[in-house]
């Protein structure tokens, strides 16, 4: 069991099951909504449980997904592709110890220019 929350507790979750390991999204929407880029994790829709919903607000953000975020604090949480049947949760979001690792980098052609992502890790320019 997995457990997390957003910055002020606004929004809780629980996911059972194992988690994929850690996506870094380097694109510029992903950039645009969590202030950096998106770092986050992944399971299977029905595992995902939200126990606490109050400042949760989900918006379509393209023509295929939408991403969650809560209203009271601003904190970044969910991102769902249309027919995945899988929900990305932010890394960050997760209480710890999470026992996961970066796996890789997608959409680095996107990046930012201000920061540097280490050589030792898998990078794709576009996913």
């Amino acid at each position: 069991m997995h457990k997390g929350s957003c910055e002020c507790g606004a929004v809780t979750y629980e996911a059972t099951g194992e988690m994929r390991p850690v996506v870094a999204c380097h694109c510029t929407q992903c950039r645009k909504t969590s202030g950096h880029f998106w770092a986050a994790t992944s399971v299977p829709s029905e595992v995902l449980n939200i126990t606490k919903s109050d400042g949760l607000k989900w918006y379509r953000s393209s023509g295929f997904a939408r991403r969650a975020f809560c209203t009271e604090c601003g904190a970044s949480l969910f991102y769902e592709m249309d027919g995945e049947g899988r929900i990305s949760i932010g890394a960050g979001t997760l209480d710890s110890p999470t026992s996961l690792h970066t796996e890789k980098h997608i959409f680095v052609q996107d990046k930012g220019n201000y920061y540097d992502i280490p050589d030792r890790e898998t990078q794709i320019d576009r996913y």
